[in-house]
């Protein structure tokens, strides 16, 4: 008896990842859930340097500035609840001095240039097709920072506009690095503040999208994240207690499912020798001075020197 519908998946054959592959990941918190585990199991990543991005525009127009080096200057922030902020970046780079905020934006440009320079793979998650305008300035934005709502227009992006920017990113990227491989994924998490309905027709412009821009031939991918958590995990046990974002077992499972399909089998078995270690670091003895637990931090050592003279990047 089978109980659940599986999505079919079949091993990437060209550009799979392996430690030696430089990844970047930008969009939506869920890339922030599968980028711990890269990070977790200590392959080469960078995580949204300037922060969750949930929708194409926002991811565009920072690659956008940070090929062209396009620094920031003071009239770029706004002061709001004692902190100065952009509204091009998420509220973790938030500060309460202007200067450092320039200087946390800018050094995120230069190093967000030299990732998309040498990266091997650029992995995409979207989460929304709904941004919002500020009035103001007229410009969509990243992030609101909790602005009153009044100073924003709200819009849906319609799916010839998501196909132009996907396609404008990947064209901006490959003009400084011809042999990146993209990987487009839409984020399973449920944005129904937006409205549940209006949650589907989201999602549905984000997919329409992403598919007339890939393109295996072109090194253009797609990883089905959010089909497998709707048809394989279609259960509330597998969401948080707010039963709008994966739980840790969801992200496990999808991480496994990617794992199979875009990871080299060497990488695989590293991985899981980095797990193994990872887990024994994390391990706290019932007595530290026993002979038992010298013989296991001899092991380990052992098997953390035995990894860093194949990969020396590795570092615990």
């Amino acid at each position: 008896m089978k109980l659940q519908t599986q999505i079919p998946l079949v091993k990437q054959q060209h550009n799979q990842i392996d430690y030696n592959s430089k990844l970047l990941l930008l969009g939506s918190c869920f890339s922030e859930n599968i980028g711990s585990k890269f990070m977790y199991h200590k392959f080469q990543s960078t995580i949204n340097p300037f922060g969750i991005l949930f929708h194409p525009l926002a991811i565009e127009h920072l690659i956008t500035r940070s090929i062209n080096k396009d620094y920031y200057s003071e009239e770029d922030l706004y002061y709001h609840n004692e902190q100065w902020f952009c509204l091009d970046a998420h509220s973790k780079l938030n500060k309460t001095s202007k200067v450092e905020l320039l200087s946390v934006l800018n050094s995120q440009i230069d190093e967000t240039h030299n990732n998309l320079v040498n990266t091997k793979h650029v992995i995409i998650t979207l989460g929304t097709s709904w941004v919002y305008r500020h009035i103001e300035s007229d410009k969509v934005v990243a992030n609101c920072h909790k602005l009153p709502q009044k100073q924003f227009l709200k819009e849906l992006l319609s799916v010839d506009q998501i196909t132009e920017s996907l396609e404008a990113i990947v064209s901006l990227v490959k003009s400084i690095n011809p042999e990146v491989s993209f990987l487009f994924t839409v984020s399973p998490v449920r944005h129904i503040k937006d409205g549940f309905v209006e949650n589907t027709q989201s999602k549905s412009h984000l997919l329409a999208a992403i598919h007339q821009v890939v393109e295996p031939r072109h090194q253009l991918y797609y990883f089905p994240s959010y089909e497998i958590m709707m048809d394989e995990l279609r259960d509330y046990r597998f969401y948080n207690v707010d039963m709008l974002h994966p739980s840790e077992v969801a992200i496990d499972y999808i991480w496994d499912k990617f794992k199979i399909v875009w990871l080299t089998e060497e990488a695989i078995k590293t991985a899981e020798t980095v797990e193994i270690i990872q887990k024994g670091l994390q391990h706290r003895p019932f007595n530290a001075a026993s002979e038992a637990h010298q013989k296991f931090l001899e092991n380990l050592e052992s098997k953390i020197k035995v990894l860093q003279q194949h990969y020396p990047e590795i570092l615990f």
